[in-house]
């Protein structure tokens, strides 16, 4: 089974683990240096921060004393396996997300977004595969209990990355397309070839492509489009053009839910701190609050707009409704 690290480390430990990856500390070990001086040696670091690194490392569980040398343990293989991603667990991406940080007064200065670092994107799906599996049954939960019909029915999975909330609701009796962009697609679909969910590549905030002649599985129309995390990834005006392509794509009486943290929950305020400095970290997106989202779904046309909180999590869910006499 694949390995999946699902913890967060303390700032200390992370902020280790980074300037090991910097420095290329870890890279040695991960390859060859079995011994402090090895490190050293090899990453051009002093042999006092090699010895400091290598300890640090194996009292995290990185690293185990093998004879007179240290070799990596099962919780490193996530900086190695990238081509399966669940494989790969949270910390690598924490790692891409702490690179981006350190550029945040240059980012501040002048508005342009940041290099990504390398293999951002399947860092940022094994991250993804490492949802907590209660968060992803609330939150489908949360999305079934929205949708007045029962199963089958079919449903699209805006970004869904992974593929762990589409694995969810596969699992639940629901026909899954999950639509992402060309990289994501490209990532997953070894990973969910064996199971009914049918893939779907666009260039997202635009679902123009699920309509296409050239999509593999073209959508036309679905009876619930559900999205977590979503919306904090896109500019104000992509978040209100992907709503209401959402809604044309939902068969009349069809739901979408949009599941996301939103700026103003008090009860929640290190999670939104978190993500807008995310946000301002990549370049990309930002915390929107409810009543702006609430406007986009009833500029879309939906009906019976309400925003309600998912039991067990610290996000909230925005549901609408197609009226069920559109066409």
């Amino acid at each position: 089974m694949p390995t999946q690290d699902r913890e967060r480390l303390p700032t200390e430990q992370l902020l280790l683990l980074w300037a090991a990856r910097r420095s290329g500390a870890l890279d040695a070990l991960l390859e060859s240096a079995g011994t402090p001086a090895d490190v050293a040696e090899t990453a051009d670091v002093t042999l006092h921060a090699a010895r400091v690194t290598v300890g640090a490392l194996e009292a995290m569980g990185f690293l185990e004393r093998v004879g007179t040398e240290y070799e990596i343990t099962n919780r490193a293989l996530g900086f190695l396996a990238k081509r399966d991603v669940r494989s790969i667990g949270r910390l690598p991406h924490a790692l891409d997300l702490l690179d981006l940080s350190t550029e945040l007064p240059e980012t501040m200065a002048t508005g342009s977004s940041p290099e990504r670092p390398p293999n951002w994107t399947r860092n940022r799906l094994g991250a993804h595969a490492a949802t907590d599996e209660a968060d992803v049954r609330a939150c489908v939960t949360a999305a079934v209990r929205e949708y007045p019909g029962t199963p089958p029915a079919r449903v699209l999975d805006v970004a869904g990355g992974s593929g762990v909330y589409a694995r969810e609701f596969v699992a639940r009796g629901f026909d899954v397309t999950l639509v992402d962009d060309r990289e994501t697609v490209d990532v997953v679909s070894p990973l969910l070839a064996p199971t009914s969910v049918d893939l779907v590549a666009t260039d997202l905030p635009s679902l123009a492509a699920l309509g296409s002649d050239g999509a593999s599985s073209p959508v036309e129309q679905v009876d619930l489009v559900f999205g977590v995390d979503v919306l904090r990834r896109f500019a104000a005006r992509e978040n209100e053009s992907l709503v209401a392509e959402t809604a044309d794509v939902l068969a009349p009486g069809g739901t979408l839910v949009l599941a996301d943290v939103f700026d103003g929950q008090r009860a929640d305020a290190a999670e939104t701190v978190r993500i807008a400095v995310e946000a301002l970290a990549t370049g990309d997106g930002g915390l929107y609050d409810e009543r702006t989202v609430r406007a986009w779904f009833e500029d879309a046309g939906l009906v019976d707009v309400a925003v309600r909180s998912v039991p067990g999590t610290d996000r909230r869910a925005v549901v609408g409704h197609v009226p069920t006499g559109s066409e």
